[in-house]
């Protein structure tokens, strides 16, 4: 109901986790995932290959797939990509992905090649495994931070003639700047008639300079990780609501916000919540964030009828204010190492 109200038109869920738990057997007997979920609109599944690969000493990849042992228990499954795809099949999404090889931010060409290469495979494998034509598979663009790599995975993949694309691997690491070139790199062969996906991305800013490349559609679990640790944004950039300037602020976090969080409570009750761990605090902040990005959303979508996308952009981007780029590449390399 929070999600419906917020303007939340699609959902993703991950078939990594729910392979492990509760699996894909429970979920198929109990009516699928929608009736699962009770979500009524569109759901979008990742085919699990990134939480896969991020389990680098849990993992050995070859050509049939990748084997993995599950952070839960410790025991051992293979992901193929006709797996994936069937497991993907089976819980009922609207869109699918093909299974994928996310590349390392850093690695050298040679093994972002082989990624590439493998990503190929399986994608040509994934199309061939569909049961039906109910679900729309999206092929999944890799190539790493090398632009003429980029450009050859997504005209491979534009020949396969796929409904949708997305483009992986990025927002891993790599400073903005080169994550927006690859951006522009992987759409340009791309065909315009099809939907562009980048996965991954979710900061204001970095929505704005996506779309402004050509892409469509985003997932990210940003805004709700950042929310619940007391990030709050606004049209001005985030805010920290447990800083002590909060503590006696009457109105409320964002005056231009219309979510329940800032039409009902003061910036001083949020701040309260946080300081003493109440857990609505996180609730009221999630949401928050959560409607911010839907308005984002709604709003770049009615300048580009309008057209005046590029007034919006330059207005936007001039009074918004991002995250410090060196604290979010420190934190990005203390989560890999973690």
């Amino acid at each position: 109901r929070d999600l419906v109200d917020l303007g939340v038109r699609m959902v993703l869920a991950n078939t990594y986790h729910l392979y492990l738990r509760p699996g894909p057997e429970t979920i198929r007997k109990l009516g699928g995932l929608h009736r699962f979920m009770a979500w009524e609109g569109p759901i979008l599944t990742d085919s699990g290959g990134y939480q896969v690969f991020s389990l680098a000493p849990l993992r050995r990849v070859s050509d049939q797939g990748v084997t993995f042992r599950s952070h839960i228990d410790g025991s051992e499954h293979l992901f193929t990509p006709e797996l994936a795809v069937e497991l993907q099949e089976g819980l009922g999404a609207d869109i699918i992905m093909a299974l994928d090889v996310p590349s390392p931010f850093g690695a050298p060409r040679e093994e972002v090649a082989r990624d590439m290469e493998r990503t190929h495979d399986w994608a040509v494998r994934c199309l061939a495994s569909r049961a039906g034509d109910g679900q729309a598979l999206f092929g999944i663009v890799q190539g790493g931070t090398f632009p003429e790599l980029r450009r050859d995975s997504a005209e491979f993949l534009a020949s396969l003639d796929f409904p949708g694309y997305a483009l992986g691997g990025l927002c891993l690491g790599e400073p903005k700047e080169l994550m927006m070139d690859m951006v522009e790199e992987g759409v340009a062969p791309l065909p315009p008639d099809r939907p562009r996906y980048l996965m991954g991305v979710g900061s204001p800013e970095d929505l704005v300079a996506a779309v402004a490349r050509g892409i469509d559609l985003f997932d990210s679990a940003l805004p709700t990780r950042v929310a619940r640790n007391g990030a709050l944004f606004t049209r001005r950039g985030r805010v920290n609501i447990r800083k002590a300037s909060f503590r006696e602020r009457e109105g409320p976090i964002d005056a231009a916000c219309d979510c329940s969080t800032c039409r009902t409570f003061s910036a001083a009750y949020l701040h309260h919540l946080f300081r003493a761990g109440e857990l609505l605090g996180l609730r009221l902040a999630t949401v928050h964030n959560l409607r911010f990005i839907m308005v984002l959303m709604e709003e770049m979508r009615q300048s580009l009828r309008d057209g005046v996308f590029e007034k919006f952009r330059r207005d936007f981007l001039s009074s918004y204010i991002p995250a410090d780029e060196s604290a979010r590449l420190a934190q990005k390399r203390a989560k890999k190492h973690s």
